[in-house]
């Protein structure tokens, strides 16, 4: 059975303390029995601090949002898959849109930052989207399936196991466009039908596809009724822990 997952990317926002409110209070309130394992991808600054505090809870982990290709070497300000291991993360974000847009990431490099972190065993949170131009051209299926096949294809069925899929309608985020609940269903369909032509059925049902759009307190329940959404990478709506919290109970 494939694990509900709501994770909190936390982008570049939040001071040091103001990270540690915020974690301390959402451990403070979740409920005992939460429905989702819950994560925290803070900025590299807060990483080792939140893992070692988050170490002792079921069910809470805490990711890395980005992880150099290289294993080690002459990069300045970079930070390798070897360095978030040894911090205590158990994840890493890879391929955000905001790090293929702003940083002109390509699916290759982005498959060997998805090598260094399956080779450090750190799970992966992999996100792949559309632009409004391309949905607009009817092309975005085969761009998403391209995403997929070019930086997660030529790893096993075995190595998948540690692979998150995060969806982001690139599109419907600061667009003024909004995408519908059937509409993220229609594409969480699609990527694990890709899946299932690739790995089988067994994968494909295993793997937890996460909603990366504007969720939020608002559309978080319809959103995460649907059959293929496994819950969802979440942007400005984990820097408040009330409404962090909200759609974790929404799950």
């Amino acid at each position: 059975m494939r694990k509900n997952i709501v994770a909190g990317n936390w982008k570049m926002n939040l001071t040091r303390s103001d990270g540690l409110n915020l974690v301390e209070e959402v451990l403070l309130k979740l409920p005992q029995k939460k429905k989702a394992e819950v994560v925290f991808a803070p900025s590299f600054l807060h990483l080792y601090k939140i893992a070692k505090i988050c170490h002792d809870y079921d069910g809470i982990s805490v990711a890395a949002q980005n992880c150099n290709k290289e294993c080690i070497g002459a990069f300045t300000g970079e930070v390798s898959a070897a360095m978030i291991a040894s911090c205590g993360a158990d994840y890493v974000i890879i391929g955000h849109s905001e790090r293929r847009e702003n940083f002109n990431e390509t699916n290759q490099e982005l498959a060997q930052k998805v090598k260094q972190s399956l080779n450090n065993n750190l799970k992966i949170i992999f996100c792949c989207g559309e632009s409004l131009k391309k949905r607009e051209e009817g092309v975005h299926f085969s761009w998403i399936e391209q995403q997929i096949s070019d930086s997660l294809f030529q790893f096993s069925a075995q190595q998948l196991k540690n692979i998150v899929i995060a969806y982001e309608p690139i599109w419907a985020i600061g667009t003024g466009k909004t995408a519908s609940a059937e509409q993220a269903q229609e594409m969480h369909i699609f990527i694990r039908s890709i899946l299932n032509k690739k790995y089988g059925n067994k994968v494909a049902e295993g793997t937890s596809i996460l909603y990366g759009g504007s969720c939020n307190k608002m559309n978080a329940r319809q959103l995460f009724a649907k059959n293929d959404i496994d819950g969802g990478l979440i942007g400005g709506a984990s820097l408040s822990a009330k409404e962090f919290l909200k759609i974790i109970k929404s799950v």
